[in-house]
């Protein structure tokens, strides 16, 4: 049975990671990963990350860290629930490097817009924490919700009013 992930253990994953780097590569946390290594959470159910470039001998060995270090990894980042933000790489905080791997936090933006347009309680909560922590600006959002509006009709999924409605509610009286 898999436990949930404290920074501790989010931490032992990327020691587990860069063991298996055979070049420069870059590892993007989000979401609850994210949540726990800021410090406004201290626990999540699992450890979402984007991998960029790919790497086949990191991917192989995930099966295995999952099952040695008892935690759930999703291979999952905002991109893959909305539009990509250009310069979202440039954006993303750094963390630390070991050996050839650097881990990062995902873009705060993207990850706010991802997390409005899903609307859980925790999500609204996560949101709050990045704008108190000043990770994002309101005007900001906005601004980067109005140049992913246009490709939101790739993404079927998301009714684009509603988006839109959403990240405004959430972004009132936060100037």
């Amino acid at each position: 049975m898999r436990r949930v992930a404290d920074a501790a253990r989010i931490r032992r994953l990327m020691s587990a990671l860069s063991q298996e780097t055979e070049r420069e590569t870059r590892v993007y946390f989000t979401g609850g990963a994210s949540a726990v290594l800021f410090g406004w959470r201290v626990t999540t159910i699992d450890v979402d990350l984007r991998i960029v470039p790919e790497s086949d001998r990191i991917l192989r060995a995930i099966p295995s860290l999952k099952e040695n270090l008892e935690l759930n990894v999703e291979l999952a980042s905002p991109a893959d629930f909305i539009p990509a933000i250009p310069g979202w790489e440039e954006r993303s905080r750094f963390i630390e490097m070991q050996a050839r791997l650097s881990f990062f936090h995902y873009d705060f933006y993207s990850q706010a817009l991802a997390k409005i347009e899903r609307g859980h309680a925790q999500d609204r909560g996560d949101v709050e924490e990045m704008l108190g922590r000043r990770l994002v600006e309101p005007a900001r959002v906005l601004e980067y919700f109005e140049k992913i509006e246009p490709d939101l009709y790739r993404y079927p999924a998301i009714d684009p009013a509603a988006f839109r409605r959403a990240v405004r509610e959430s972004m009132q009286g936060q100037r």
